[in-house]
């Protein structure tokens, strides 16, 4: 994990790594992104240029807490690495600016949204989504609350064993209820019989 000293120094500097580096660098570069894309079961591409180092900072910490990774690329380099993998057309003018991109974890497309969501409804917008491809379906970055407001992979899961759970613990209650009767209906037969 990067200290806020090394982060500033980083994001300071990665346009002018970018501009500087080697044609190899940017080829290495542009694998490094490619790969990651096919590692991730969504892309968030978000507008970071009126952020501050601390926010970038707290929403990198953020977005690793869920599993997610923050990236600033290039965008030359990100459409390049993009052209590599088999991810939906866009307007590439949608990425005009300088550009970070979040990569969900595969087992989690929607939870990098929801804090996107959260962290730019306490910071005046900030960062703002440009677009976003979820599970190869390509959002306008002014569907963010629509892309948060999908259940994640654990919501889902813990609804299914919900639904599931419910009627069993109903046929088991059922179950224990019959054997107390039961268990009265022998209790009075042999008391019956004991008279």
């Amino acid at each position: 994990m990067w200290t806020p000293e090394e982060d500033r120094a980083h994001t300071s500097t990665t346009v002018e790594r970018y501009s500087m580096a080697t044609r190899e660098q940017k080829a290495q570069i542009v694998a490094e992104v490619a790969e990651a894309i096919t590692q991730s079961s969504a892309l968030y591409f978000v507008d970071f240029a009126t952020m501050t180092v601390a926010e970038d900072w707290e929403l990198r910490r953020m977005l690793k807490s869920k599993g997610a990774r923050y990236r600033v690329v290039k965008n030359t380099l990100l459409l390049r690495a993009l052209e590599q993998t088999n991810q939906p057309q866009f307007d590439e003018r949608k990425l005009f600016g300088q550009t970070a991109v979040v990569f969900a974890s595969l087992a989690d497309p929607i939870s990098p949204a929801k804090v996107l969501k959260e962290y730019s409804s306490k910071h005046e917008g900030k960062p703002r989504l440009k677009l976003a491809i979820v599970e190869g379906t390509v959002f306008d970055g002014s569907q963010l609350s629509v892309i948060a407001s999908l259940p994640t992979r654990e919501e889902i899961i813990a609804g299914i064993l919900g639904s599931l759970t419910a009627p069993a613990s109903g046929i088991v209650g059922t179950i224990n209820s019959v054997i107390g009767g039961l268990a009265s209906v022998i209790e009075e037969v042999a008391k019956k019989k004991a008279a």
